[in-house]
């Protein structure tokens, strides 16, 4: 973790995280099917976590003091499978010709963590992961364990009841061991966000149920995304404080001009040419600092 912030390694990181968007790109046209919108949006804030600030050793997955990260928007995994691939779990070619096959899958549109041992928590019917980093964080605080539980949920994910029973349950037993994040890229699978379910104010609604909130105003600029991830306080599981909750607001399809912020982009695969395209956007809009 870095101890102050540190401009050279935030440009290493979006290096990093354009490597993994050209990555991701390629992986889905190649298997022929994804979750390009909301993988996109998440890809600053999983490299921050995965190569700054988590706790974690990519040749010992189960490192039992790790911390534990929960993709709850468990149709976006495939971004996680490509930072996998990258910090040399597995190759690219394995990933594809392992991908939902019928008798040798080890990698699905929805992270399981039977064949993925970095997976913490299968995933894909939304909102289950927020409650089972509850319990994990409790978990941790009984044991007293020195390990942290993050969770990602997605803003359409919010409308699940189940989120905000957790929400209620991590207030109650203040779970400073637990940080949730919500990647608000405005747009679910229907339309925008504040259309189909609004959940503006979230802030003071996630603060109402006893967590303290930190807000990135842009959570695809690294900078931003690391200076939120600075604020969190050493984890301690068994002093009671308040869980946090990081409101990141982010970009549908984020680096690919004809995805940002369309809904028909939360599934489907992608063309030859509109890889093409979608691979010279991402170099174009790369940050330049």
């Amino acid at each position: 973790m870095m101890s102050s912030i540190d401009i050279k390694r935030i440009i290493e990181l979006e290096d990093k995280c354009l490597k993994i968007r050209k990555d991701l790109l390629n992986f889905i046209y190649q298997i022929g099917m994804g979750h390009l919108g909301g993988e996109l949006s998440i890809v600053e804030m999983v490299v921050a976590l995965y190569y700054e600030y988590m706790k974690y050793d990519s040749e010992n997955p189960k490192m039992e003091d790790r911390d534990r990260f929960i993709l709850s928007k468990g149709h976006c995994s495939e971004t996680l499978y490509t930072v996998f691939q990258d910090m040399g779990m597995f190759t690219m070619e394995y990933m594809v010709e392992h991908f939902e096959t019928l008798n040798t899958a080890r990698f699905g549109m929805h992270s399981n963590r039977k064949y993925v041992p970095a997976i913490e928590l299968s995933a894909g019917s939304l909102g289950h992961g927020l409650p089972a980093a509850v319990g994990m964080a409790l978990g941790a605080r009984a044991s007293r364990a020195p390990w942290r539980t993050i969770v990602m949920v997605g803003d359409g994910e919010m409308d699940e009841g189940t989120n905000w029973e957790a929400i209620m349950a991590a207030g109650h037993y203040k779970l400073g061991n637990l940080v949730a994040i919500v990647d608000k890229n405005q747009v679910q699978m229907t339309g925008f966000t504040a259309q189909v379910m609004n959940l503006d104010p979230l802030d003071k609604k996630i603060e109402a149920f006893g967590w303290e909130v930190i807000q990135i105003e842009d959570g695809n600029d690294m900078l931003q995304v690391c200076k939120a991830l600075e604020k969190l306080p050493e984890c301690d599981p068994v002093t009671p404080r308040k869980p946090i909750f990081i409101i990141s607001n982010t970009v549908k399809g984020k680096g690919v001009n004809f995805m940002e912020g369309n809904y028909k982009w939360h599934g489907g695969g992608i063309a030859k040419e509109q890889l093409e395209e979608a691979l010279v956007d991402v170099e174009k809009n790369r940050k330049v600092r």
